[in-house]
């Protein structure tokens, strides 16, 4: 039914559960294709830069098609597009098992399951935020600790299952696992908010729209509400007015920063077990190391939604979120010098809690610069623009490792990359408190001069002669008070 403002609660809480499950299904599946690294390199007998490909193409795909995924939840329903990505990714990853190669594998596990993902991934969240404003931040925060605890679980699982079955076994149990998808899709109901109904009004009043057309479509929403649902969704279809935040000054910074930030996170989920093994970690322990990021990922999924959506820290959300990206900078800068299993467990907690901060804020950050309605489609470019770097990053951090032997080079250059995003963003927003703050002193400065009588008269009580600007500034006044 038609609602004027989002629920925040109610049918709300089964769409957190659905986006929950989804990240376990996506972010957390793709994460745990890094166990699988030692494996395929062992197996097809290749270096580490080949190698990271498959992690880099199947993050890539998932991002670079996210506006896929909103277009077709906009424009056919999302529930079509949770399920159709569910049984791509199953198919992706069900294909895998058999492969023979590295390209079948770039193919399959890379490309069909990434694209998969990138169908469910960003309409799942969106939903999230179109049922909840006043508690939203919260409800990220459950709705994103899924890639967490989904990490937390399958880590230790998908080990014993290659144990067990060998990797190509455990490519085809975790084919049958990401059916659940559909199971998810089916969860997301969609909701119809006021300023979903604005749209097609506002649309039918552009003058390049021509009258005939517009009396067509009014005839045609008029006939039923199937009808004129479907006339509102052609016409959002249409408007390109869909994608206008693209030149948001705020979104521009954004966008800027997202490319550094994801490029200084994804080598980390890669290496993280390799490097670990380097230095003489158990197959075990370095496992566990990726199960400890995932479970303190949902502590800083939670916590950090819940502090925001306080409303003393709900006015400083961007800060929260640069703090957390560049704290996670931070832990990579020193994680070269961490040699030992009991020095890699504090890194896992540090990183894995600022990691589910900053990812939690994502979605709530990018809603208070473009606001609700177009939240999907923002969705979409801002997870498009991790596709680049996600492709890029591992398999240049692997070409680093090839090249000096260590990976300090390779953490060294992820964490300066997490810094400069975080310091960008911090940057840019102290530049617009500043011009805000100059802008309400002049606005101040002119109205100390401007004195409104009862009869329409301005006098201003200025010592001194009046400079160009006042005589411009008495005269817009002035014709403003007389059409009155």
């Amino acid at each position: 039914a038609p609602r004027g403002s989002p629920p925040d609660g109610g049918w709300g809480w089964m769409i957190v559960a659905g986006c929950f499950l989804v990240t376990i299904c996506t972010r957390a599946v793709t994460r745990c294709i890094s166990i699988f690294f030692v494996e395929f390199q062992t197996y097809f007998g290749q270096d580490y830069a080949r190698t990271a490909w498959i992690h880099s193409i199947a993050d890539c795909a998932t991002m670079l098609c996210a506006p896929l995924g909103s277009l077709i939840s906009n424009h056919v329903s999302c529930q079509v597009g949770i399920m159709l990505g569910g049984l791509l990714a199953s198919t992706g990853l069900i294909l895998s098992s058999f492969a023979t190669s590295l390209e079948h594998l770039y193919l399959s596990l890379g490309v069909l399951t990434g694209l998969g993902f990138a169908l469910c991934y960003s309409p799942a969240i969106a939903m999230v935020g179109k049922y909840f404003n006043r508690r939203k931040a919260l409800a990220y925060g459950i709705a994103m600790s899924g890639s967490g605890i989904g990490t937390f679980i399958l880590a230790p699982v998908v080990q014993l299952l290659i144990e067990q079955f060998s990797w190509r076994g455990a490519l085809l149990i975790l084919g049958g696992f990401v059916l659940n998808l559909c199971v998810c899709g089916a969860l997301m109901r969609p909701i119809a908010l006021k300023e979903d109904r604005k749209t097609a009004p506002k649309f039918l009043e552009q003058d390049y729209v021509p009258d005939a057309q517009k009396q067509d479509l009014k005839q045609m929403s008029s006939c039923s509400p199937l009808i004129k649902a479907w006339s509102r969704e052609c016409l959002c279809y249409c408007s390109w007015k869909e994608y206008d935040f693209l030149l948001m000054p705020g979104f521009m910074v954004l966008a800027v920063s997202v490319l550094f930030m994801a490029y200084g996170c994804s080598p980390l989920f890669v290496y993280l077990v390799p490097y670990a093994l380097t230095v003489g970690v158990s197959h075990h322990q370095a496992a566990f190391l990726m199960s400890i990021l995932g479970v303190i990922d949902i502590v800083g999924n939670i916590t950090f939604g819940w502090l925001t959506d306080r409303r003393c820290l709900k006015k400083y959300r961007h800060f929260c979120y640069l703090f957390a990206v560049g704290m996670d900078g931070l832990c990579c800068l020193f994680l070269p010098v961490l040699q030992s299993f009991p020095l890699l467990v504090p890194f896992s907690f540090t990183f894995g809690y600022f990691d589910g901060a900053y990812v939690t804020l994502i979605p709530v950050v990018t809603a208070d610069v473009v606001g609700t309605s177009s939240l999907s489609s923002a969705l979409g470019v801002v997870y498009f623009l991790h596709a680049i770097p996600y492709l890029v990053s591992p398999p240049v951090a692997g070409w680093l490792v090839d090249t000096t032997g260590s990976y300090t080079a390779s953490f060294l250059l992820c964490g300066f990359s997490m810094i400069f995003s975080s310091t960008l963003l911090c940057v840019a927003r102290v530049a617009k408190k500043i011009k805000k703050t100059r802008l309400q002193s002049l606005t101040n400065d002119a109205s100390t001069k401007q004195h409104i009588w009862t009869n329409g008269a301005i006098a201003y009580s200025v010592t001194g002669e009046l400079d160009q600007k006042d005589v411009e500034f008495l005269a817009v006044d002035t014709n403003s008070y007389s059409n009155r």
